[in-house]
């Protein structure tokens, strides 16, 4: 570390260790389904592919209309408060997924106290199939419901802690790696959550992550203030913070910001908006693809149970942490190319655009080994998240910080539809390709879903890079919120 860092101090990297803590738990929590529903819950309650896509698809709608709500609601609470409450709730919704087993043996039979074991036995004597599989399905979707609710309010808050804590120049880095931690949490879960799930009970693999949540909590009530309040920040590192508010105050029909709290349709009338939100619309469904289904396929493909898929897992996230080169290449083109920060967003934004073309050759690639396309998903998982925490970034470039959450909620909620689309269509094509033995491009059965599926999941980024950039063309701030 050079002096000038030591003198300006380094408090900032410590909040935003929090945040990759905050992310890292996030992601593990959102994972335990999708790690632990082929193997043991499914047979437990006769799953097919389309209840669990009916799961993963009101996930996302649930999690996508929440962050609407979460924006306003950090917005309103602040970051400290807002925070707290957010993993809060989704630690218990996490936790309340082991529970299903006991509420649909008590539902259907009456008989709720019983432990796991026991819910289990009853349930094997149920006759009725199709109500076992209403009720677990309904009682899931309750538990994903309260988890979406309260996991809505990390990236809001995440990214209004970081416009807090870093000026504009830095932002793209800090971001990318607090957002590494959903590649660390997905890196993580399959090399926890199955062996746990398989030792001790799929109930416990919930429980146990869902605990990680309130261990945070704690960090976070005696870690964090306001920069300018906190007695751990320098007044050097301060003057780093805030030195976009002098450079902006020089703009023409630059406005001092305010507190004055900020509505919806006030920020529904910018462009800056909209192409945030159609960004977030055409890829966030891609990353959840890759996140939910990815162990599914090389169950489906390849016959690998949750264990055997660990290390392949294991690989295909560790590439994704290739990612934390996304927020690095925008300083680059400010610093050495001169560029202002969103054009350096948007030329770097571009460049992550092209590798998930990748997955084109993902599926035809998978008949010499399963190795390739486990690295190709990776290298479009990276390129994925080089992108997000980017486009996230572009926020803070435009809008003024109190606007920041609201901003972020409503692109996660074009988020959050697009990917309920992509994860609900995903089941039924999986189950009709499977039924039919449907043949598409030399593919057949499952495998030519996949090959549909991972063929559109490739041109995502290229299709919301070139619309964001007829919206927003050029550095265009708000000063007038």
């Amino acid at each position: 570390m050079t002096q000038k860092n030591q003198t300006i101090g380094k408090y900032r990297w410590t909040i935003c260790s929090l945040l990759f803590f905050a992310t890292t738990i996030n992601y593990l929590d959102r994972q335990v389904l999708s790690l632990t529903w082929s193997d043991f819950i499914a047979p437990e309650f006769h799953w097919t592919n389309n209840d669990y896509g009916n799961i993963t698809a009101l996930f996302s709608i649930f999690y996508a209309v929440s962050l609407l709500f979460a924006g306003r609601f950090v917005d309103w609470l602040d970051t400290k408060k807002g925070f707290l409450w957010a993993i809060g709730i989704w630690s218990v919704g996490a936790c309340l997924h082991a529970f299903c087993g006991i509420a649909t043996s008590g539902i259907i039979t009456g008989n709720w106290f019983v432990g796991f074991e026991g819910a289990k036995e009853i349930i094997a004597t149920i006759n009725d199939t199709a109500m076992v599989i209403n009720v677990s399905v309904t009682l899931f979707i309750f538990a994903r419901f309260i988890l979406a609710l309260g996991e809505a309010g990390n990236f809001p808050a995440a990214i209004k802690t970081t416009a807090e804590y870093f000026p504009k120049k830095d932002r793209a880095f800090s971001t990318s790696i607090f957002n590494a931690g959903a590649t660390v949490g997905a890196l993580a879960a399959p090399i926890t959550i199955p062996f746990i799930a398989k030792a001790f009970g799929w109930e416990m693999a919930f429980i146990i992550i869902g605990a990680l949540g309130f261990v945070w909590m704690g960090f976070w009530i005696f870690m964090y203030d306001k920069p300018e309040r906190h007695p751990k920040v320098s007044a050097a590192e301060l003057a780093y913070i805030q030195q976009d508010d002098i450079a902006d105050s020089k703009l023409v029909g630059y406005v001092p910001e305010t507190t004055t709290k900020v509505s919806l349709k006030q920020c529904l009338t910018y462009r800056q908006t909209w192409a945030f939100a159609f960004g977030k619309f055409m890829t966030d469904g891609v990353w959840w693809f890759f996140l939910f289904w990815t162990p599914a396929y090389l169950s489906s493909v390849y016959g690998m149970d949750s264990t055997q898929a660990a290390f392949p897992l294991f690989v295909l996230y560790m590439i994704t942490l290739l990612s934390i080169i996304g927020g690095w290449l925008p300083t680059y083109f400010v610093e050495k190319k001169g560029m202002d920060p969103y054009a350096g967003r948007m030329r770097s934004m571009l460049i992550f655009a092209f590798f998930p073309l990748l997955a084109l050759v993902a599926q035809p690639l998978g008949y010499i080994s399963y190795w390739l396309p486990v690295i190709i998903i990776g290298i479009a998982g990276a390129a994925h998240q080089a992108w997000s925490a980017n486009i996230f970034t572009t926020v803070g470039d435009m809008f003024p910080k109190k606007a920041i959450a609201t901003i972020t909620g409503i692109g996660g909620l074009a988020g959050g539809v697009g990917s309920t689309v992509i994860n609900k269509s995903s089941g039924l094509l999986f189950d009709y390709t499977q039924e039919t033995n449907m043949v598409f491009m030399g593919f057949q059965g499952i495998e030519a879903g996949y090959f549909i599926i991972f063929s559109i999941c490739a041109v995502c980024y290229l299709i919301g890079w070139s619309v964001m950039k007829i919206l927003v063309p050029k550095y265009s701030p708000i000063t007038d919120l």
